[in-house]
C-alpha cells in the first residue's frame, strides 16, 4: 500500500509511525548503501527523452513508482583491475566526494546496472569505441550472470575485451534516503545518451514497463497524479526540462552541485515536518497522530 501525496509523490503510509519514532528516539537509522542510477537519453523532436521504468507494484521499494535503471554497488568492483576510458578514478573520486576505489565502484554500478535493466552497455572494444547491438543471446546469457552476481563487471569485461566508456556519463545529482526509511541508499545520479546502434528494452524483472518520455510531459503526468515518483525522480525530471538536446544536459553536468540531499524530520509546535533541502514543493507537515498534509 503506498499513498501518493501532492500529485504523484511516493508516500509510504508507515512514513509519520516511523518519523515519529526517529524524532523520539525509538528508531536507530540504517546505514545506507551506496547505490548509482542512471537517466538515460535520446533526442526526439519535442527535445530529449529520459528512459524510465516502473517498479512492479509488489516491489518492498517504491513499488509502482517510475525510477531509472539503477541500483546497488557490487563490492568486488571496489578493488577489481577495470579496462577503463575517460576522466581518471582521481577525477572522478573528486567529483563523487568519495576515495578513488570507491568511485570507480560508483561508476561500474551506473555503467552495469544500465546494462542490467536496459540493455544498453557504455562499454567498447577501444576507449573511443562502443559497442553495437547487445541483445544476442550470448550477450544475453552475460546479462543474467550479472544479474544473478555469478560474475563480477570486471570479471565480464575483460573476457569480452571491453573498456569502461566513463567519459559517456554525467555526474547529475546525489540523494539519501531519509534517515527513517527501513531501506536506505546513498544515491548518485548520472546522466548518459543512448549510444548509437543500441537500443532499450525492459530487461528488469523488477519493472512491469518501460517507457521513452519526455521530462516535461513527465513531471506533467506527476503533478496530475498518474505518474507515481520518489522525489528524488521528479526533482531531476523538472531540472532536465530547461535542456534541448542529450548533449546540452552532458554538457551541463560538470557544473552540477552533488552536494546531498537528504530529507530532514523535525518538530514543530506540536507537528513533525518532513522536508528536503533545497526542494520545498516535498515539505509535509504530519500532525503528532495523523496523517500528513
Amino acid at each position: 500500500m503506498v499513498n501518493a501525496q501532492a500529485g504523484g509523490q511516493w508516500y509510504p503510509p508507515e512514513w509519520p509511525e516511523r518519523i515519529r519514532a526517529l524524532a523520539g528516539g525509538g528508531l536507530t537509522p540504517v546505514v545506507p548503501r551506496r547505490a548509482a542510477t542512471v537517466m538515460l537519453l535520446k533526442d526526439t523532436g519535442d527535445g530529449p527523452a529520459v528512459h524510465m521504468l516502473r517498479r512492479r507494484t509488489s516491489m518492498a521499494f517504491a513499488g509502482g513508482a517510475y525510477a531509472y535503471p539503477g541500483g546497488g554497488v557490487d563490492p568486488r568492483d571496489d578493488d577489481r583491475h577495470v579496462r577503463w576510458a575517460g576522466p581518471t578514478r582521481a577525477w572522478w573520486a573528486d567529483r563523487l566526494g568519495v576515495d578513488g576505489t570507491g568511485a570507480q565502484a560508483i561508476v561500474c554500478a551506473a555503467v552495469r546496472e544500465t546494462y542490467e535493466e536496459a540493455g544498453v552497455l557504455l562499454a567498447g572494444p577501444t576507449p573511443d569505441t562502443v559497442v553495437g547491438d547487445t541483445t544476442g543471446d550470448d550477450w544475453e546469457a552475460d546479462r543474467a550472470a550479472l544479474v544473478a552476481r555469478e560474475t563480477s563487471f570486471a570479471e565480464f569485461l575483460d573476457r569480452r575485451g571491453l573498456v569502461l566508456r566513463s567519459d559517456l556519463l554525467g555526474a547529475w545529482t546525489r540523494w539519501i534516503t531519509p534517515e527513517f526509511e527501513p531501506r536506505r541508499y546513498d544515491t548518485w545520479f548520472f546522466v548518459a545518451a543512448l549510444p548509437e546502434g543500441q537500443r532499450t528494452r525492459n530487461a528488469s524483472t523488477e519493472a512491469d514497463r518501460t517507457v521513452w518520455i519526455t521530462p516535461r510531459a513527465a513531471a506533467e503526468g506527476y503533478d496530475r497524479g498518474e505518474l507515481l515518483m520518489m522525489p528524488p525522480t521528479i526533482a531531476t525530471l523538472r531540472r532536465l526540462t530547461a535542456y534541448g538536446t542529450a548533449a546540452e544536459v552532458l554538457e551541463a553536468a560538470p557544473a552540477r552541485d552533488l552536494t546531498p540531499v537528504l530529507a530532514t524530520a523535525r518538530l514543530v509546535e506540536g507537528e513533525i515536518v518532513l522536508s528536503w533541502p533545497g526542494h520545498d514543493e516535498f515539505t509535509k507537515h504530519i500532525p503528532t497522530g495523523g496523517a500528513p498534509e
